[in-house]
C-alpha cells in the first residue's frame, strides 16, 4: 500500500475525531449490527437491571430531600442502538412499581450525536409506551461542544441551573470515543504527543470504516509546560502524574471532563454519573504505558482515564465508586457529585450490592465461558444462566439448539420454566437493525414441548413480521398446532400453504389426505 500525505496534529485536533463523527452519521444504527461496534456488553439485560437498581436506589435517596416533586433527568451520553436504555426503563419501571412507595418522578432522555439515531429511536415500537407515559424524550447532544439539551418530544431546553434535582448521567462506552489529550511524562516533566497521521493514496473513495483502518499513527513528544501551571484547571492531577509517572503516556479526558462539567451546571444540586468503559481508575495501570492503538470495530476507541475523571471529581467533593479489584472485561464506577455523597445510602448499596459483589464484568466472564461451552451444558445451567442474564434474547437464540436436544429428558418443571422464560424474553424485547426472529425460535421449541397454543401465537407473529422469508417448517408446524387445537380450518389452510411452497412435502400430504377423509 502507497502511503502519502503525513501530517502531524495534537492528538485531540486529529482528524481520526472527525472520522469518528462521519462513521456514526454514515451508518446511523446499523453501526450496531453483528457487533460491528461492541454493544452486547453494556446492552443486556443483566447490565441494564444494575443501573435500574443503582437509578431506583438513588430516587429512593432523593424521595426525603427537597424539591423531590421535580423530575429527576436521567441523561444517557450515547445511547447507541438504544437497547440499553429499553432495559433500564423497563426494570426501572417494575422496580418502581413492584415496592410501591412514593418517590420522585423521572424522565429519561436519550441523547446522540447523529440525529438519525435520535429520530430512529423516536420512532421504535418499543419505546412508545415510555413515550406515552412521559417518561422518556431524546435529543441530539455534541458532547464536545453543546451546552443545552433541547427535547424532541416535550420541546423543552433544559439550559444552566434549570433543574433542581440532581442530573442523573449514564456514560457507557462514551469516554473512550470522544477526544482526548494525549500526554507524556519522563523525569517529572510534562509533553504532548502529538500524532502523525500516514493516509492511503485512495483516502478520499474510502468509508470512514475502511480508512481508520488504513491510516498510520506516529508520534512525536513536545514539551508542554502550560500543564504545568498552577493555573491549569486540573494541575493537582498533573502535579501527580509528575510524581507518580515515569516514560508513560496519558489520555487525559480534557473534553470528557468539561463535558460533565457543562451538564453538571445544568443542575442546582450536581450530578450522579453511572459511567461503564474500558478505563482504568489504578494508577498503577498508567505506569510505563506506551502510546496508545486504535482499538477498531468499524468506528475506533481507546482506554479511558478513569483515574483522572475519578480524582478531579474527589477533589471537588464528589464520593467516587469503583470496584477494589481489577476489571476483566468493562470497569463500571458511580460517582456521586453532591453536597454529603455519603448521605445517598441507597445508591451505594445499590452499587455494592450489583457492581461490586458481582456485577455485568463478572457475568461477562461467564458468558464468555459458557459461550465455549454451551454444547456441553445441562438444561438446569442453561436455565441458571438466563436467568442470571435477565433473560436475554441473544442468549436464548444462542442456547435453543442445545436446549431442544436436552428437552426428550426434560421434566414438566423445566419445561414450564423454559415456556416462563420465553414469555418474560418477549416482554422485554428490543428489536435492533440486526433481526433475530426470536418468535420463531420460541414458537418452534414451544412446539417441541407440545405447548401447541403458545407454539402457534409465536409462528404467527414470526410470519406476520417477516414475510419474504417464512421456511416450509413453520407452515408445517402451525397445521400440526391447529390440528391439535382443533381448529380444522386453519390447519388445513396452513396445510395449503405449505404445499404451495413444497408440493411433494409428504408429512403435508399425509395431513392433507386425513383431512379429506373426514
Amino acid at each position: 500500500m502507497t502511503i502519502h500525505n503525513k501530517q502531524r496534529y495534537r492528538f485531540s485536533e486529529a482528524p481520526i475525531w472527525n472520522i469518528q463523527r462521519e462513521y456514526y452519521e454514515q451508518e446511523g444504527l446499523k453501526a450496531w449490527n453483528n457487533d460491528q461496534v461492541p454493544q452486547y456488553i453494556t446492552c443486556n439485560p443483566m447490565i441494564a437491571a444494575a443501573y435500574a437498581e443503582m437509578i431506583f436506589g438513588f430516587l429512593q435517596d432523593r424521595a426525603n430531600k427537597e424539591d423531590s416533586s421535580e423530575p429527576v433527568l436521567i441523561v444517557e451520553l450515547g445511547a447507541g442502538a438504544g437497547r440499553f436504555a429499553f432495559h433500564v426503563l423497563h426494570e426501572l419501571c417494575q422496580l418502581i412499581d413492584y415496592a410501591g412507595i412514593t418517590l420522585p418522578s423521572f424522565r429519561y432522555i436519550m441523547t446522540d450525536l447523529a440525529m438519525n439515531n435520535v429520530l430512529a429511536w423516536k420512532g421504535h415500537p418499543a419505546l412508545q409506551a415510555f413515550i406515552a407515559k412521559g417518561i422518556l424524550d431524546f435529543a441530539r447532544f455534541d458532547a464536545v461542544h453543546d451546552t443545552v439539551l433541547n427535547l424532541i418530544v416535550s420541546d423543552a431546553t433544559i439550559s444552566k441551573g434549570d433543574l433542581k434535582q440532581p442530573i442523573v448521567i449514564v456514560a457507557n462506552y462514551f469516554f473512550d470515543s470522544i477526544p482526548q489529550e494525549l500526554l507524556y511524562v519522563a523525569e517529572g516533566k510534562i509533553y504532548e504527543a502529538d500524532v502523525f497521521i500516514e493516509y492511503p493514496k485512495l483516502k478520499d473513495s474510502l468509508k470512514p470504516s475502511e480508512l481508520l483502518d488504513q491510516i498510520s499513527l506516529h508520534y512525536k513528544h513536545r514539551r508542554a509546560p502550560e500543564y504545568e501551571q498552577e493555573t491549569y484547571p486540573y494541575r493537582d492531577v498533573i502535579a501527580l502524574y509528575q510524581e507518580q509517572l515515569e516514560d508513560s503516556h496519558i489520555l487525559f479526558p480534557v473534553a470528557g471532563l468539561t463535558c460533565l462539567e457543562r451538564l453538571n451546571q445544568m443542575s442546582q444540586e450536581g450530578l450522579l454519573l453511572i459511567t461503564a468503559d474500558k478505563g482504568d481508575h489504578f494508577l498503577e495501570n498508567w505506569k510505563f504505558a506506551e502510546p496508545p492503538e486504535l482499538i477498531l470495530h468499524g468506528s475506533f476507541s481507546l482506554t479511558a482515564n478513569y483515574h483522572a475523571i475519578q480524582q478531579v471529581m474527589e477533589q471537588n467533593g464528589a464520593l467516587a465508586l469503583f470496584p477494589p479489584h481489577h476489571y476483566k472485561n468493562i470497569n463500571i464506577g458511580c460517582i456521586i457529585n453532591m453536597d454529603t455523597p455519603m448521605d445517598y445510602i441507597q445508591t451505594r448499596l445499590a452499587y455494592r450490592r450489583f457492581i461490586e459483589r458481582f456485577g455485568p464484568d463478572e457475568f461477562f466472564s461467564l458468558k464468555e465461558w459458557v459461550d465455549l461451552n454451551l454444547d456441553s451444558m445441562e438444561l438446569q445451567q442453561i436455565l441458571s444462566f438466563w436467568r442470571l442474564g435477565g433473560y436475554d434474547a441473544e442468549f436464548f437464540i444462542q442456547s435453543t439448539k442445545q436446549v431442544s436436544s436436552l428437552l426428550l429428558d426434560a421434566n414438566d418443571q423445566e419445561k414450564q420454566d423454559i415456556f416462563r422464560g420465553i414469555q418474560l424474553m418477549w416482554s422485554s424485547y428490543y428489536v435492533m437493525e440486526q433481526r433475530y426472529d426470536i418468535a420463531l425460535e420460541a414458537g418452534l421449541l414451544l412446539f417441541e414441548m407440545e405447548m401447541y397454543g403458545d407454539s402457534k401465537r409465536f409462528l404467527e407473529i414470526s410470519i406476520y413480521e417477516d414475510q419474504e422469508k417464512i421456511v416450509s417448517t413453520v407452515y408445517y408446524c402451525l397445521a400440526i398446532c391447529c390440528f391439535e387445537l382443533e381448529l380444522e380450518e386453519d390447519a388445513l389452510n396452513y396445510t395449503r400453504m405449505l404445499l404451495k411452497h413444497e408440493p411433494d412435502h409428504e408429512e403435508a400430504l399425509a395431513l392433507l389426505h386425513t383431512f379429506e377423509q373426514e
